[in-house]
């Protein structure tokens, strides 16, 4: 007989493989220029979604049905849920330099409007997968070396430095190293082919653009999962919340890119913000083990960051001398 913890992974897997089959096979099947009423209505849904989920989290801390066995069963329902809400908000933040990424991509191989939801829909997918794997490690690696989270402090606060000096408009794809090898091995057509990843001309199978441009934002995801994924250990190493709260924040990704394409210019200092929060999380992993940051205050912090950067990008736009 399954054990209660089981059929709660399994169910929530479940949950998510069929939003993900109800999202590509009933609500967009059809290639279509996703508006901006459509994506903010999508939005709504997902991170109502997403907070609703939170009172499942805080249901199975605060009463532990019998057979619930996670190592951090111990923590009381308001506690688990407030670092469910803290991760959330700090994945979800971070996929915001992602989506920037995403349009420099997008922008650079010219795709369509239309096509642009079918290739972040496989993107986010092979997301899931990868940082499935990513964080079921990363929890094994700090339960077995109390050290990595030193390890992980340093990646953050380098991530931050890396994010305030890199220059994405000199972004070029074609000399991501997964590029030059698919194109070595496998022949890509010119021009599109509707929303085709793959085609056959003249006798042979051939990678389309679009697929092309699938590939580099998967590798994108790669390097972002490596800033966000330590960055959620140091508000909680319980597998399940981690897993459950990145899982929504990377759903919602697809949605929040067609709200936030083109109002990039309106916060151009959120950026700035996700350095100062990388940053901050980089210093908290670090003072782990001498001193602690309640999640309360980690919260508040990680709000303040950014709300100044929202206000600050707000309110210089609104100068008249900008």
């Amino acid at each position: 007989m399954l054990s209660f913890s089981t059929l709660v992974w399994s169910g929530f897997l479940l949950l998510i493989t069929l939003i993900i089959a109800l999202d590509l096979g009933v609500f967009h099947r059809k290639a279509h220029i996703v508006s901006l009423r459509e994506a903010t209505g999508w939005t709504c849904v997902w991170v109502t979604t997403s907070l609703l989920f939170n009172l499942f989290v805080y249901y199975l801390y605060e009463y532990k049905p019998s057979g619930w066995d996670v190592d951090t069963a111990s923590l009381s329902g308001s506690e688990a849920a407030l670092q469910y809400f803290t991760g959330y908000l700090v994945e979800y933040s971070l996929s915001i330099d992602n989506i920037f990424v995403i349009a420099m991509i997008f922008a650079y191989f010219r795709v369509p409007l239309e096509y642009q939801h079918r290739v972040l829909f496989w993107g986010i997918f092979g997301a899931l997968v990868l940082r499935g794997v990513m964080i079921f490690l990363g929890v094994m690696l700090i339960q077995r070396f109390s050290w990595i989270t030193y390890v992980f402090g340093a990646i953050l606060i380098y991530s931050a430095a890396r994010m305030l000096a890199l220059d994405q408009d000199a972004l070029d794809p074609e000399t991501n190293l997964l590029v030059r090898l698919f194109k070595r091995f496998y022949p890509v057509t010119k021009e599109f082919h509707g929303s085709q990843f793959f085609v056959i001309k003249d006798g042979v199978r051939m990678a389309t653009p679009l697929f092309v441009t699938l590939l580099v934002v998967e590798a994108s995801d790669v390097t972002f999962a490596i800033d966000s994924i330590p960055a959620i250990f140091a508000i909680t190493t319980d597998p399940f919340i981690v897993f459950t709260s990145n899982v929504f924040a990377v759903l919602g990704l697809r949605s929040l890119y067609f709200v936030l394409a083109g109002l990039m210019e309106k916060f151009r200092y959120l950026k700035m913000s996700l350095v100062f929060l990388l940053a901050f999380i980089g210093v908290k992993m670090l003072l782990v083990h001498h001193f602690h940051i309640s999640n309360q205050v980690s919260l508040a912090i990680i709000g303040g960051i950014l709300a100044v950067g929202v206000i600050t990008s707000l309110l210089v736009r609104s100068d008249p001398t900008r």
